[in-house]
């Protein structure tokens, strides 16, 4: 079989070839001959390498900022966020959405993570699945609603799968956000927020896998904190609406609490256990120093903001 060509029926079909101009399908001069190095030199070479992920992320803050608020905005009047992506990047979508109701209590309608080739493609690679720019705008044309804001995340900028999702995401009424590894995707004209990471070409040529996956996980990871962050799914610096699954939640949850509060581990406990393991409610009234009921009814009041309930508390 040879390039472009696939065994269909037993007869040879002619594939579409597409040769990807995005920085990350350039080689990387500092690692040529790779195969040659020793083992700790490759290591070398691919830790000099991630070094420059973090700096490339830090100079995309002020677009990741932009997305912050408007998911946050969209979350406030009950719309959804989504992720579009293909391999890598859509991997890392789905594992985005996935550690946000465990770690903040997010309903897990919140944020929505479609991935080309669907499930299966989280552990094998599905043929032709990003190349179906159809098949991403009728995904996003069957769950988008206006008012939701759709992430596209493609390493090269230029996914098929991606780029029609947006498409008909745009359509429908939706913000969009196009995250990718090449600052001068072509796409980024056609986006509401455009964060292009300049990770430059990777230590294996094209494997974005590694540096534009490692880009796209920081901005993941800051962008959806930092929206539960201003949802007020966090006190000061403590997670408070975390899932408390197993003995280590449970007692993080107590830690939670004397951290925050300056009480006693058994005062804590028992605020807990009168709060019906509610952790804000108990938060709010060991710091308040008001009983369980109008704890609860405080947070009520203040959308579950416990800085808010707290203000309503002293007032």
């Amino acid at each position: 079989m040879t390039a472009g060509r696939a065994e269909r029926d037993g007869v040879a079909a002619i594939r579409p070839v597409v040769r990807v101009g995005a920085p990350t399908e350039r080689r990387n001069p500092h690692s040529f001959d790779l195969d040659l190095m020793s083992t700790r030199d490759v290591l070398t070479v691919i830790n000099e390498a991630d070094r420059r992920v973090p700096a490339a992320v830090a100079a995309v803050l002020d677009e990741i900022a932009e997305t912050v608020d408007l998911a946050v905005a969209a979350l406030r009047d009950g719309h959804r966020v989504h992720y579009f992506g293909a391999g890598t990047s859509g991997r890392l979508g789905v594992l985005d959405a996935a550690e946000l109701a465990p770690t903040f209590n997010s309903p897990r309608h919140w944020f929505c993570s479609h991935l080309a080739g669907g499930p299966d493609a989280m552990w094998r690679a599905v043929e032709d699945a990003e190349d179906d720019e159809r098949g991403g705008a009728a995904e996003a044309a069957e769950c988008v609603r206006p008012g939701d804001l759709v992430v596209g995340l493609a390493a090269s900028g230029r996914t098929p799968y991606v780029l029609g999702a947006l498409a008909a995401s745009r359509e429908r009424g939706a913000a969009t956000v196009l995250l990718c590894a090449n600052p001068e995707a072509p796409a980024a004209a056609s986006v509401d927020v455009f964060i292009g990471v300049d990770t430059g070409p990777e230590v294996v040529t094209g494997s974005t896998r590694m540096k534009a996956g490692t880009a796209q996980k920081l901005v993941l990871n800051t962008f959806s904190t930092a929206v539960m962050v201003r949802l007020g799914r966090v006190y000061s610096n403590l997670m408070i609406d975390m899932v408390a699954t197993n003995a280590k939640l449970r007692g993080r949850m107590i830690s939670i609490l004397v951290e925050a509060t300056g009480c006693a581990e058994e005062v804590c406990r028992v605020a807990l256990r009168e709060a019906d393991g509610d952790l804000k409610t108990a938060l709010v009234a060991l710091v308040s120093g008001a009983e369980v009921p109008a704890a609860r009814a405080a947070l009520a009041r203040s959308a579950h903001q416990v800085r808010g309930a707290l203000a309503l508390l002293a007032s």
